[in-house]
């Protein structure tokens, strides 16, 4: 039978199969569906045949002397004994780093070629690594495998809910200014505060003379002025997006879910932002200083708004 003229033909992406057997495996690479269970580890699969060739890694003779890990045939094996001796045979000529498999070399050279293979169907985005388009296909079927146990939130990837265990349900802020001894709860975030202390713009545009503070506005910057990249629209009320977080949190009021809890009172709130920000209201620290009068404020927008007004920039 003539693969291009069959009639089973995925209504997604085009692709034409022999078989429905065969159509109806490839259809749940759009939906994530893995109906398939390994009784052995509780792992799931989308078809029984990579199941089935999932299932030599229990009954292997291939194991690994130092942890017991199983492998399904002995180049696998050996591939994975690198891991133990620090052996990485494979190195990238152009910066000279080193892996342990001639694969993980191929996903890293596309960091210095900007090469990117896959591409979603859907909004036509491109991604070095499939595992990332995977990633990525979430925010189209609104997959969120990830749950949280202490407030039910929902995550599409595991690092994503670590992030929200550690920036709601965690009060550890181990990151302090040497500017202003300001607290932070993650490196990134004391890194993006270091910059309100001096004029550094450390992310500049390569079609213009722009820069930036951070890389967020980077890339707001490329896809309004020179039309660089794809917007993520809303498939509600059609509201353009420049980055996949702002689309999901924006998602969130539509679906009325408020997965952010003060630990004080009962109110909940759509983002972490949000959180932050009311949870002031139960502190009595004001860590925003008027220089001209001397008087502190609990929050930046209104010391902005009294500073102008104490400078004469505004009348009372």
């Amino acid at each position: 039978m003539n693969v291009h003229s069959s009639k089973y033909k995925c209504t997604d992406c085009g692709k034409c199969f022999s078989c429905n057997t065969k159509l109806t495996a490839h259809r749940r690479s759009h939906s994530g569906e893995k109906p398939h269970a390994c009784d052995q580890c509780e792992k799931f699969f989308k078809t029984e045949d990579v199941l089935r060739w999932h299932m030599n890694v229990h009954s292997s003779k291939y194991k690994c002397t130092d942890c017991g890990k199983c492998f399904s045939c002995n180049t696998k094996l050996t591939r994975h004994r690198r891991s133990h001796f620090g052996e990485k045979p494979f190195e990238c000529t152009v910066c000279g780093k080193r892996f342990v498999q001639s694969a993980t070399l191929v996903r890293h050279s596309r960091i210095h070629s900007g090469e990117k293979p896959c591409k979603c169907l859907e909004c036509g985005k491109a991604f070095s690594q499939s595992a990332h388009l995977r990633t990525h296909m979430r925010v189209h079927t609104g997959e969120k495998p990830c749950k949280c146990s202490l407030c039910d939130a929902n995550f599409s990837t595991s690092g994503k809910l670590q992030s929200h265990n550690h920036h709601v349900h965690s009060n550890r802020r181990p990151y302090d200014c040497r500017v202003c001894g300001k607290m932070f709860k993650s490196s990134s975030n004391l890194k993006k505060h270091v910059y309100t202390h001096t004029d550094a713009k450390p992310y500049s545009c390569r079609h213009c003379s722009d820069c930036f503070a951070q890389l967020g506005q980077l890339k707001r910057h490329l896809l309004k002025s020179h039309n660089e990249d794809t917007w993520l629209t809303c498939h509600i009320c059609e509201k353009k997006f420049s980055q996949s977080g702002d689309l999901k949190k924006h998602l969130l009021r539509h679906q009325d879910v408020k997965p952010y809890a003060c630990d004080v009172c009962p109110k909940c709130f759509y983002t972490a932002g949000e959180l932050k920000h009311h949870q002031l209201k139960h502190s009595l620290f004001k860590q925003f200083l008027c220089v001209r009068c001397g008087r502190d404020f609990k929050h930046k927008k209104t010391v902005v708004r009294h500073f102008k007004r104490c400078s004469g920039t505004i009348p009372f």
